[in-house]
């Protein structure tokens, strides 16, 4: 699977789990999908507000997700993305990913 097939798969799946809360034995769980890793931060996708992609950074890694333990179809494969700045933004705060500038999408440190 390419990169840019990966990144879309793990947006869709986030949007159908709500990447956000789950709840799991009595305590709200984390969904993983959507999740990019990059410098030992985890982002989560954001919204497509007006932003300006700068420099590559170097990859993001795309964990392994499987949200839906049941459904063995949905998992998400561990992988890489590229990573790039986001201008008037810090890394610590947001980078965008994809596989070229034009086509990376905004992404969020998770609180």
């Amino acid at each position: 699977m390419t990169t840019a097939l990966r990144v879309l798969a793990f947006v869709l799946l986030a949007a159908v789990a709500g990447c956000g809360p789950a709840e799991e034995h009595g305590q709200a769980a984390s969904s993983c999908a959507g999740t990019v890793r990059y410098e030992n931060r985890v982002y989560l996708p954001a919204g497509e507000i007006g932003f300006t992609v700068g420099e590559r950074l170097g990859n993001a890694e795309i964990p392994e997700c499987d949200d839906t333990p049941g459904d063995s179809g949905v998992t998400i494969p561990r992988g890489t993305t590229g990573a790039y700045a986001v201008q008037g933004r810090k890394p610590a705060e947001a980078i965008a990913v994809g596989d070229t500038a034009a086509a990376a999408r905004l992404m969020e440190v998770a609180d």
